[in-house]
C-alpha cells in the first residue's frame, strides 16, 4: 500500500512539473508575439544620415525611453543617425496581432507615399516599416510627429533578456551619454 501511495504522489509530482513547464512556455511565447521586434539593418533608400548628430555612430549611451520592456537604462550602441521626422502611429498588425496604440516611432521614410511634408495627427498611412512584425503593409493613422535626429541602436535590455540588434528607434531626446 505505501509503494502505491508514493508511485501515486510521483506521477502527480511529475504531471505537476510537466503542466506548470507547459503553462510557462505558452506565456512566454504569447508576450513574444505581442511584442516581437526584427532586427533587419535594412533602411529606406531615401534616408540621408544625420549631418551633425549628438551621438557619433559607435556611441555609448543609456537608453531613457521605455518602448520595450528592459529599454530604459539599458547601455546601447549607436549605429547609424537620421534627421527626419519621427511620428507616434496606431496600428493593427497584419498579422491579426492585437490593435497597436501609440507606437513609436516610424519615420516619414517608412511611410508609403508620405512626401517630405510632415503628416498631420489622425492622416491614414501605410506603414513600410517592419520594425515589428505585422507592421508592414499595416494601415496606420499619425498621432504626433516630431522633427527629429532619430537614431538605430543595438542594446542589451535590463530585464536579463537576450541583445537587441538594429532597434529602430530612438530619438534624440530619448537617449543620454554613458
Amino acid at each position: 500500500m505505501k509503494k502505491i501511495a508514493v508511485a501515486f504522489i510521483a506521477i502527480l509530482f511529475v504531471f505537476s512539473i510537466i503542466a506548470c513547464t507547459d503553462n510557462k512556455k505558452e506565456t512566454e511565447t504569447s508576450s513574444e508575439n505581442e511584442h516581437t521586434h526584427t532586427n533587419s539593418a535594412e533602411l529606406p533608400d531615401n534616408l540621408e544620415p544625420a549631418k551633425s548628430p549628438t551621438y557619433m555612430d559607435g556611441s555609448s549611451i543609456i537608453i531613457e525611453a521605455d518602448h520595450m520592456e528592459g529599454m530604459k537604462g539599458a547601455e546601447a550602441t549607436v549605429l547609424s543617425s537620421f534627421d527626419t521626422t519621427a511620428y507616434v502611429v496606431s496600428y493593427t498588425p497584419t498579422n491579426g496581432g492585437k490593435r497597436v496604440d501609440n507606437h513609436k516611432w516610424v519615420i516619414q521614410e517608412e511611410m508609403e507615399d508620405a512626401g517630405h511634408k510632415t503628416l498631420a495627427p489622425g492622416t491614414k498611412v501605410t506603414l513600410l516599416a517592419d520594425h515589428m512584425e505585422g507592421m508592414k503593409g499595416a494601415t496606420a493613422e499619425i498621432e504626433s510627429s516630431e522633427k527629429t535626429t532619430v537614431y538605430m541602436v543595438d542594446y542589451t535590455p535590463t530585464n536579463g533578456g537576450k541583445k537587441v540588434t538594429n532597434h529602430k528607434w530612438v530619438t534624440e531626446e530619448e537617449i543620454k551619454a554613458k
